[in-house]
C-alpha cells in the first residue's frame, strides 16, 4: 500500500502490511526475491539505499542488485555491524555495500541525501530524521 506522507517533498512512505521485511530466510536466493520485491514495489531504479536494521547484511547486499545502487546498511549492534563486513568483504561485495555501526539517531547523511529508506527499525529514528535524509520522490519502506 502505498500513501503519500503529508509533510514535504513528494516523499512516498510505502506501509507493509505483509512480513516481507520481517521473514527469517538463510538461503541467498530468498534475500534475492525480497530485494526484488522490495526495488519493484518502491519503484526505485537507481542511487543510494539505506537500510536501517541490516543485521547480517543478506538482504542489504542484495539489494545493490546493480551498478545503478549504493547500498549503505546501519545496525546498532556491533556484532552484526563486524559479521556482515567480514561476510561481504569475504564474496568481494563490500565497497558497493557498506555497513556501519549507528548509535540509533541521527543519521550519517545531509538533507535529501537517500533515495529508499528500508527501515527494519523505525523506532531507532524519529519520522523527521527518516524524512530528512530522503531525496525528493524518495521512499521511505
Amino acid at each position: 500500500m502505498k500513501a503519500n506522507y503529508p509533510l514535504m517533498k513528494n516523499i512516498v512512505v510505502v506501509l507493509c502490511a505483509t512480513s516481507m521485511l520481517c521473514a527469517v530466510s538463510t538461503q541467498a536466493n530468498e534475500y534475492d526475491q525480497q530485494a526484488k520485491q522490495i526495488l519493484d514495489e518502491t519503484g526505485v531504479r537507481g542511487g543510494l539505499i539505506l537500510h536501517i536494521g541490516c543485521g547480517d547484511g543478506k538482504l542489504t547486499e542484495q539489494l545493490a542488485a546493480s551498478e545503478r545502487y549504493v547500498v549503505h546498511g546501519l545496525d546498532t549492534d556491533a556484532a552484526n555491524v563486524a559479521a556482515a563486513r567480514k561476510r561481504l568483504l569475504h564474496a568481494g561485495r563490500y565497497g558497493a555495500v557498506t555497513i556501519d555501526h549507528w548509535a540509533g539517531e541521527r543519521m550519517p547523511y545531509v538533507d535529501n541525501f537517500v533515495n529508499l529508506i528500508v527501515a527494519e527499525v523505525p523506532a531507532r529514528a524519529s519520522m523527521e530524521e527518516l524524512l530528512r535524509a530522503l531525496t525528493p520522490n524518495g521512499v521511505l519502506l
